[in-house]
């Protein structure tokens, strides 16, 4: 009977340099398919989730993989595909070696290993380059042969440690997207660790946050994004509207803490205060991709909002002059509050 359960179930997962603990208590699980990116500042404990899922640093705590308990195995038998930014190649094999090395650990069949060798090659676009040395490749190339390697032998579940942070922005973007695909293509799981939170709501299906060495929210991309845990998790996800203590009290509901998505708010020049909005002065605009950085003065709420404008939101299309009043749309569900039950 094949293996069954989730893809990767920790529990109570530890990991301690010396004296130092970098990860506590850390329970997550990831189903077959799922691709899970790891998110948090540096040093957050996020190289170190993955290497002890890898069995590379010894760890408190279980680790299971499709019903194996991966903990009581040593790294090489834990049958992980692993990717790290520095690619790893092996310097004495050619390109179409470096493929086939896991195909060749996994004793697959030499009409397995030239097949999917050569099939991995054309995917990355390095068919003419199987006989090539690895140390004439470019970065970039050294990371598609790097994840064409690890993703050959179709391993149920990867580990994919910053693999795209030493590429440009443009190419950063191609592959990860390319990745994600080929990751679902083939059924496997994935734990994937990224600084680059664009990235991580871009392809995983969930994002874990890390902070401290600790878990503080799990959860789908437009869900971290909506309803972030509390305040340090909105400020981290690149929320601006973020207000606490004396700072929230004034602010609809007199919260404890409060968080506005700009988003679901709407800011539009008018004479003064309505029924339907709050009285709020733009005093400053500065242009982005989309459009128009807006902040804006509120009096009632002695506050000031960031509010992004896209070109048809505004008179003209054009930023409103400093000291423009108008209206501050922000109904209830544009709010996420902590403290007051909301």
């Amino acid at each position: 009977m094949p293996p069954t359960g989730p893809a990767l179930e920790l529990e109570r997962l530890g990991v301690r340099y010396g004296a130092t603990v970098a990860l506590a208590d850390v329970d997550l699980r990831v189903e077959a398919g799922e691709i899970v990116a790891l998110v948090g500042p540096s040093g957050c404990g996020k190289s170190s989730l993955l290497r002890a899922v890898a069995g590379l640093v010894p760890a408190a705590g279980d680790v299971r993989a499709a019903g194996r308990a991966l903990h009581e195995l040593p790294a090489h038998r834990r049958g992980v595909g692993v990717v790290f930014q520095d690619h790893a190649l092996f310097p004495h094999l050619d390109v179409a070696g470096n493929v086939a090395f896991g195909l060749v650990e996994a004793r697959a069949s030499a009409a397995v290993r030239r097949a999917r060798t050569d099939a991995w090659l054309t995917r990355v676009g390095l068919a003419d380059r199987a006989g090539d040395d690895v140390d004439r490749l470019s970065g970039g190339e050294r990371q598609r042969v790097a994840l064409a390697r690890t993703l050959a032998p179709q391993p149920p579940l990867v580990l994919l440690d910053e693999p795209f942070a030493s590429l440009d922005p443009g190419l950063r973007t191609r592959l990860s997207l390319e990745v994600a695909g080929w990751l679902r293509e083939l059924g496997s799981a994935a734990l994937f660790v990224t600084h680059d939170l664009d990235e991580a709501l871009a392809i995983a299906d969930r994002i874990a946050v890390l902070r401290e060495g600790r878990l503080v929210q799990v959860a789908a991309p437009h869900e971290l994004m909506a309803r972030p845990t509390d305040p340090w998790t909105a400020r981290f996800v690149g929320h601006e509207n973020v207000w606490e203590g004396a700072e929230a009290a004034r602010l609809p509901g007199a919260p404890a803490a409060a968080l506005l998505l700009a988003e679901r708010a709407r800011w539009r020049a008018a004479g003064g205060a309505q029924a339907d909005g709050t009285a709020a002065t733009c005093v400053a605009a500065s242009p982005v991709r989309d459009g128009w950085r807006l902040e804006l003065e509120v009096p009632t709420w002695g506050a000031r909002v960031a509010w992004l404008a896209r070109p048809r939101e505004l008179l003209g299309g054009c930023a409103p002059r400093p000291g423009t009043a108008g209206i501050l749309e922000a109904p209830d569900e544009a709010w996420r509050r902590w403290g007051d039950g909301g």
